[in-house]
């Protein structure tokens, strides 16, 4: 029997992320996302929110994206969402124990960028500036042959 195979018959004891049909790609997808970092992210810092006030606190984050972000956390545990029985519909997200460990270390990874962004962006410029130097000799010796 493949390892496929396998995953797909016994329940895992452990992940395999290098392992092609592993359903750890797909939660590391959704938690990595560019949208799931960022609600993760949100979640641990405000507690218990609705809809509407996440949208606020991210950014740029369409509604479409943010529901679809939301359910594929709550479907891999890591937020629990609760509709209240009024009208207008009234629902709330907050992580569980599960999310909040998650977030955890989402939020350490956010942390490093944001304190090593001045040296990131000294790495950028740099690359961009090797980059642009030999294109702009390049385009020079074009134009003197053109001259010549």
């Amino acid at each position: 029997m493949t390892d496929d195979a396998l995953l797909d018959r016994e329940p895992l004891l452990r992940g395999n992320l290098m392992a092609a049909a592993c359903p750890s790609r797909e939660v590391l997808q959704h938690v990595t996302s560019r949208w799931g970092v960022l609600v993760l992210v949100a979640l641990l810092g405000g507690g218990t929110q609705r809809f509407s006030e996440l949208r606020r606190r991210i950014g740029g984050v369409s509604e479409r994206m943010l529901a679809q972000t939301l359910q594929w956390l709550e479907a891999d545990g890591f937020v629990q969402r609760t509709a209240h029985p009024v009208v207008p519909p009234h629902v709330d997200y907050q992580l569980t124990r599960l999310g909040r460990e998650v977030a955890g270390h989402v939020r350490e990874l956010a942390d490093w960028i944001e304190g090593k962004m001045p040296a990131i962006q000294r790495e950028r410029q740099r690359r961009l500036e090797a980059v642009a130097a030999p294109a702009a000799a390049k385009t020079r010796r074009a134009r003197v042959a053109e001259r010549a």
